[in-house]
């Protein structure tokens, strides 16, 4: 449920079709940068009620590692 949520939320931020992204897409495959990640994350906790340590996130460059940093946040 976490990876189609997460889908979902870079979808909307980047613009792009869920069924690009896959776990080892990254966001420069996606055309992200680093405040598109930035504002992937603020989403992330909005929606999904959790909080993500910001110096851990500024090191993401997966979307299996923004996966990986929910579910250890929760």
């Amino acid at each position: 449920m976490e990876f189609e949520q997460l889908k979902k939320i870079i979808a909307d931020v980047l613009s792009v079709d869920p069924e690009e992204i896959r776990e080892d897409t990254t966001f420069d495959d996606l055309g992200g940068d680093s405040l598109d990640l930035y504002q992937i994350i603020l989403e992330i906790q909005d929606q999904m009620g959790i909080e993500i340590d910001e110096e851990k996130a500024s090191k993401i460059s997966t979307v299996g590692e923004a996966l990986d940093l929910i579910r250890d946040s929760e």
